[in-house]
């Protein structure tokens, strides 16, 4: 008969207690104290002073809209209409929008009842209701104002620089000149520049009414305007979107390429000397420990900016990560296949051709289609440092600081790229590997 040592059990059960009571309290107090390091190391506090919402808004309403810059040279006294400021995007001399009246004073109509007026000898007046009629004039290198000590957010006010917002849109005045500028809905100029003879046609009067241009045919033309629009640089945006697949494409391949036959080196069944598969492996657990991003910089400085240098750092680091998974996989495939493959008389470079390579081909096809769509992705940031593709126009275009419109559109550009990609590789896969119903 068995005896029961009920004090040993009821010291065991009280210790199971005491330390799940711990644990719940532990790991509770090191959740906490973990959010405490973050809000102290990463300034928290000084993050949200330094907070900038209006930034923000204006940011994101300039991605789904244009604006129109109206600027006086007060130094010239020319006056310019141009879409987002932009030489290419300047209104023809004898056009201006029909917001602006006015030969010798300019009157900008912003709307609800704010008005600018571009008088002569660089004085401007500017009607905000609510608010007293602002008088300003441009001498030299100062601007001097009617402005009172006491002045609202929305303007800042110095000798040197003045700036109004207002919802209705924006003001500053310098010495050098003064800029309105008025914003709208829509991205301006995304089909055809102001120069083009198809600009504000309807798509019905282009395929179904008369010949537009009497050198070109409608469609013929509006293809070639929209194709060479000098604003949204369609052609260049096509090649770079090329590029970047490109980039992923030869990456991936080569480093697939190259990394089956060091698969067969770093597994154990096919590689007896330890040594070389310890050696393989290292190798590996090198190429890959490096992300590409630091490959990127350091081929950069060895072959110069360029698709090739982001091709091959995704190659490198690529050949180590396919180079374990390929090990893996030949690590795990059947005996009996290769023996039914020797047993026919089959040499050892027969043994692996059939009957150790049709059994990893699924995994070796499924790996490499799926890092095929990740590269896409990884292909976008490495040309913004390399010189090349979809990537660099993105970053140029941020740079800026005003090209949001063009940011929104390349962003909204490799997502559907990598859509379309992760849509083909899904498709290949089914293709070569075949679908379970």
């Amino acid at each position: 008969m068995t005896t029961i040592d009920l004090d040993a059990t009821k010291f065991e059960a009280e210790k199971l207690f005491q330390r799940k009571r711990l644990i719940g309290f532990g790991i509770p107090a090191v959740i906490a104290v973990y959010f405490v390091y973050i809000f102290f190391a990463f300034d928290l506090p000084g993050l949200a002073g330094r907070a900038n919402m209006e930034n923000a808004v204006t940011l994101a309403s300039d991605s789904w809209s244009h604006k129109v810059h109206v600027t006086r040279d007060n130094r010239s006294g020319e006056i310019t209409y141009a879409v987002e400021g932009e030489r290419k995007g300047r209104y023809p001399e004898d056009q201006r929008p029909d917001w602006v009246t006015g030969d010798d004073a300019i009157i900008i109509d912003l709307g609800r009842e704010h008005i600018v007026r571009y008088l002569p000898d660089n004085r401007t007046e500017i009607e905000i209701p609510g608010f007293q009629l602002i008088e300003a004039q441009a001498e030299g290198r100062t601007v001097t104002t009617n402005l009172p000590d006491d002045l609202p957010d929305w303007i800042s006010a110095s000798d040197r620089r003045v700036g109004i917002t207002t919802p209705e849109g924006r003001i500053t005045l310098t010495g050098a000149r003064t800029e309105v500028f008025n914003y709208f809905p829509g991205w301006e100029l995304f089909w055809f520049t102001l120069d083009s003879p198809y600009y504000g046609q309807s798509l019905a009067t282009i395929l179904f009414g008369d010949q537009i241009d009497p050198a070109r045919g409608n469609i013929t033309g509006a293809v070639s305007d929209w194709w060479n629009n000098a604003m949204w640089r369609h052609k260049d945006v096509a090649w770079a979107i090329g590029e970047t697949i490109l980039m992923a494409f030869l990456g991936t391949m080569g480093a697939a390429i190259i990394a089956l036959p060091l698969g067969f080196l770093a597994a154990k069944r096919f590689s007896p000397f330890m040594l070389v598969r310890a050696a393989t492996r290292r190798l590996f657990d090198f190429v890959r420990g490096v992300d590409a991003l630091i490959w990127t910089v350091v081929l950069a400085r060895a072959f110069g900016p360029g698709p090739l240098t982001g091709a091959l750092a995704i190659l490198i680091t690529d050949t180590g990560t396919f180079g374990k998974i390929f090990s893996e996989a030949l690590e795990n495939v059947d005996q009996k296949q290769i023996e039914g493959v020797a047993s026919t008389g089959a040499k050892p470079l027969q043994r692996y051709r059939f009957g150790v390579i049709p059994q990893i081909v699924p995994v070796l096809l499924a790996q490499i289609l799926y890092f095929l769509e990740s590269n896409t992705r990884s292909a976008t940031i490495i040309g913004a440092i390399t010189g090349g593709g979809i990537g660099l126009m993105l970053t140029q275009a941020i740079q800026t600081q005003k090209d949001w419109e063009e940011v929104a559109y390349y962003i909204v550009l490799i997502i559907a790229m990598v859509m379309f990609m992760d849509w083909f590789s899904g498709w290949l896969r089914g293709k070569l590997i075949g679908r379970k119903d």
